[in-house]
């Protein structure tokens, strides 16, 4: 068994994977430990052989996928990898498949690794910064996978020349009005800008989302798959909701509005059922029941 030690970036895992292939070494020889791993106790010392020569021809569109799916946080993470990339070199084209066991495994990472992305850019909560020194705006995120890098750049596109930063408990970015500064390890002090105290704004957000939240239309399932719970504690209305759910379900929901805006005085505004569109209101008349008119 072969142990390659890398420092955990797909660039790094490339040029190892180059290495190892113009060597002929199939995935089932191969052991890939990035620089958090601790060393097997059986594990051979990692060898820097001479580079060899020789030619791979790789799709550029088999490159950008493996590298998305890089950012997966998971069980055999580069070892998929490997595998992926041998078949095809092989001659195997069938391993990018969905059909393929491990062409399977690769695009249910990837479809993961792009709803984590979708997430960053839903639910990152940006705060005005009051220490001295931090950028204009400060989030704190905690991703399940290592998307922050490449899909970070989204906001830089929609925050102009304002600064801003992005930690996380493990990396972090930061964008100065013209660069993009990504470091794997989040310097402790960006961490902290990050969970500075609530500003008055948030006070204000979560007025007027208790305000507006609408009991009647709350369904559970549909709103914690669109947003999953692990999201709630970072989020402003994050508290809020339990409280809005736990009302609803307690009669909150005969209402159109929320409590606040229905116990005060003026019209009642009652929850129509999809059954009641095509009922005639009380009082009035029709088919049979029609009186007869002069003619």
């Amino acid at each position: 068994m072969h142990s390659l030690r890398f420092d955990g970036t797909f660039t790094t895992w490339r040029q190892a994977a180059r290495r190892a292939l113009l060597q002929g070494l199939a995935p089932h020889q191969l052991q890939w430990l990035d620089e958090e791993a601790a060393p097997g106790l059986f594990d051979q010392p990692a060898e820097r052989a001479p580079e060899p020569n020789g030619r791979l021809r790789v799709s550029p569109e088999l490159l950008e996928l493996l590298e998305s799916a890089a950012q997966y946080r998971g069980d055999e993470r580069w070892s998929l990898l490997y595998r992926v990339l041998w078949r095809f070199v092989q001659g195997e084209r069938s391993a990018v498949l969905a059909g393929d066991p491990d062409g399977s495994e690769l695009h249910r990472r990837l479809k993961a690794v792009r709803r984590e992305a979708h997430h960053l850019h839903a639910f990152v909560r940006f705060q005005p910064s009051k220490a001295q020194g931090a950028p204009d705006f400060v989030a704190w995120f905690e991703p399940a996978h290592d998307i922050l890098a490449a899909a970070s750049g989204h906001f830089a596109e929609r925050l102009g020349k304002h600064s801003w930063l992005i930690a996380t408990p493990r990396d972090g970015v930061y964008w100065d009005g013209q660069r993009l500064q990504h470091e794997r390890r989040c310097p402790a002090q960006w961490q902290a800008w990050a969970q500075q105290p609530e500003d008055d704004g948030q006070a204000l957000w979560r007025a007027y989302y208790g305000s507006t939240f609408n009991p009647a239309r709350l369904n559970r399932t549909v709103m914690q798959q669109h947003l999953p719970l692990r999201f709630w504690k970072h989020l402003p209305e994050g508290p809020l909701i339990p409280q809005l759910m736990s009302e609803a379900r307690a009669g909150a929901q005969r209402d159109g509005q929320a409590l606040v805006l229905a116990g005060r005085k003026g019209k009642r505004i009652a929850q129509i059922n999809e059954g009641d569109a095509a009922r005639p209101p009380s009082g009035s008349v029709s088919g049979s029941d029609a009186p007869d008119l002069p003619r």
